[in-house]
Protein backbone atom coordinates (compact mmCIF):
# COMPACT_ATOMS: atom_id res chain seq x y z
CA UNK A 1 0.00 0.00 0.00
CA UNK A 2 1.46 3.50 -0.99
CA UNK A 3 -0.30 6.67 -0.14
CA UNK A 4 -0.17 9.13 -3.46
CA UNK A 5 1.98 12.14 -2.64
CA UNK A 6 -0.31 14.14 -4.01
CA UNK A 7 -4.30 15.74 -2.73
CA UNK A 8 -6.77 16.09 -5.57
CA UNK A 9 -8.22 18.75 -7.24
CA UNK A 10 -11.06 18.33 -5.26
CA UNK A 11 -9.05 19.11 -1.30
CA UNK A 12 -7.19 21.76 -3.37
CA UNK A 13 -10.24 24.22 -2.48
CA UNK A 14 -12.20 24.86 0.55
CA UNK A 15 -15.54 24.06 1.10
CA UNK A 16 -16.57 27.77 1.11
CA UNK A 17 -13.80 29.29 -1.40
CA UNK A 18 -10.61 28.70 -1.79
CA UNK A 19 -7.72 29.67 0.50
CA UNK A 20 -9.26 28.37 4.00
CA UNK A 21 -10.09 25.40 5.29
CA UNK A 22 -9.45 22.42 3.22
CA UNK A 23 -11.40 19.65 2.17
CA UNK A 24 -12.31 16.88 4.56
CA UNK A 25 -10.57 14.49 3.20
CA UNK A 26 -8.46 13.33 -0.26
CA UNK A 27 -7.98 10.92 -2.42
CA UNK A 28 -4.83 7.79 -1.82
CA UNK A 29 -3.94 5.02 -4.16
CA UNK A 30 -4.09 1.43 -1.66
CA UNK A 31 -3.67 -2.35 -2.94
CA UNK A 32 -7.30 -2.27 -3.67
CA UNK A 33 -7.51 0.79 -5.83
CA UNK A 34 -7.82 4.33 -5.27
CA UNK A 35 -10.12 5.91 -1.95
CA UNK A 36 -10.75 8.61 0.09
CA UNK A 37 -8.80 9.49 3.27
CA UNK A 38 -9.32 11.66 6.31
CA UNK A 39 -6.69 13.94 7.12
CA UNK A 40 -4.52 11.86 8.75
CA UNK A 41 -4.69 9.41 5.99
CA UNK A 42 -6.82 6.59 7.26
CA UNK A 43 -8.57 5.00 4.62
CA UNK A 44 -12.85 6.08 4.54
CA UNK A 45 -15.81 3.68 4.71
CA UNK A 46 -19.38 4.05 3.55
CA UNK A 47 -22.24 2.29 5.08
CA UNK A 48 -24.78 0.85 2.81
CA UNK A 49 -27.54 1.10 5.17
CA UNK A 50 -26.93 4.87 5.65
CA UNK A 51 -29.92 6.18 3.11
CA UNK A 52 -31.29 9.18 2.05
CA UNK A 53 -28.47 11.12 3.49
CA UNK A 54 -29.29 9.80 6.77
CA UNK A 55 -26.63 8.02 9.15
CA UNK A 56 -27.83 4.89 10.92
CA UNK A 57 -24.33 4.21 12.69
CA UNK A 58 -25.20 4.89 16.20
CA UNK A 59 -24.30 4.45 20.16
CA UNK A 60 -22.53 1.57 19.79
CA UNK A 61 -21.77 1.51 16.43
CA UNK A 62 -19.59 4.45 16.62
CA UNK A 63 -17.29 2.78 18.74
CA UNK A 64 -15.73 0.51 15.30
CA UNK A 65 -16.77 3.34 12.88
CA UNK A 66 -16.01 6.95 13.70
CA UNK A 67 -17.84 9.33 12.21
CA UNK A 68 -16.38 12.15 10.09
CA UNK A 69 -16.86 15.03 12.07
CA UNK A 70 -17.43 17.89 10.58
CA UNK A 71 -17.06 21.79 12.23
CA UNK A 72 -19.79 24.46 12.85
CA UNK A 73 -20.24 26.23 10.26
CA UNK A 74 -19.10 23.74 7.61
CA UNK A 75 -20.66 24.52 4.36
CA UNK A 76 -21.44 21.77 1.04
CA UNK A 77 -19.70 22.05 -1.85
CA UNK A 78 -19.79 20.55 -5.03
CA UNK A 79 -20.28 16.06 -4.12
CA UNK A 80 -19.47 17.02 -0.23
CA UNK A 81 -22.12 17.82 2.05
CA UNK A 82 -22.51 18.06 5.58
CA UNK A 83 -25.48 16.16 7.78
CA UNK A 84 -27.03 16.55 11.03
CA UNK A 85 -26.29 13.23 13.34
CA UNK A 86 -29.13 11.73 15.79
CA UNK A 87 -26.96 13.31 18.63
CA UNK A 88 -26.98 16.90 16.94
CA UNK A 89 -23.08 16.68 15.62
CA UNK A 90 -22.72 17.41 12.03
CA UNK A 91 -21.12 15.04 10.04
CA UNK A 92 -19.18 14.50 6.23
CA UNK A 93 -20.74 12.85 3.15
CA UNK A 94 -19.34 12.51 -0.18
CA UNK A 95 -22.10 11.85 -2.96
CA UNK A 96 -25.03 11.39 -0.39
CA UNK A 97 -23.17 8.89 1.57
CA UNK A 98 -22.10 9.88 5.19
CA UNK A 99 -18.34 8.77 6.22
CA UNK A 100 -16.41 6.92 8.72
CA UNK A 101 -13.26 5.14 9.50
CA UNK A 102 -12.92 1.99 10.65
CA UNK A 103 -10.94 1.31 14.53
CA UNK A 104 -8.69 -1.95 12.65
CA UNK A 105 -6.85 0.59 10.74
CA UNK A 106 -3.93 1.35 12.23
CA UNK A 107 -1.81 3.16 9.90
CA UNK A 108 -2.53 5.54 6.88
CA UNK A 109 -3.78 3.49 3.66
CA UNK A 110 -4.90 0.01 5.36
CA UNK A 111 -8.52 -1.29 3.85
CA UNK A 112 -9.46 -3.77 6.66
CA UNK A 113 -12.88 -2.85 7.06
CA UNK A 114 -13.52 -3.35 3.26
CA UNK A 115 -16.46 -5.24 3.04
CA UNK A 116 -17.07 -6.22 6.91
CA UNK A 117 -20.26 -7.53 7.41
CA UNK A 118 -21.17 -6.99 4.00
CA UNK A 119 -22.65 -3.67 4.60
CA UNK A 120 -19.02 -1.25 4.99
CA UNK A 121 -17.25 -0.24 1.98
CA UNK A 122 -14.82 1.53 0.63
CA UNK A 123 -15.32 5.27 -0.37
CA UNK A 124 -13.94 5.89 -3.56
CA UNK A 125 -13.28 8.88 -5.05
Amino acid sequence: MRLLPYLTLLSLCSLSACGSAMAPATSAQTDKGPVLVDGKGMTLYTFERDKNGQSLCNGNCLQKWPALLAPDGAQPHGDWTVITRRDGALQWAYKGQPLYTWYQDSKPGETTGDNEGDVWHLARP
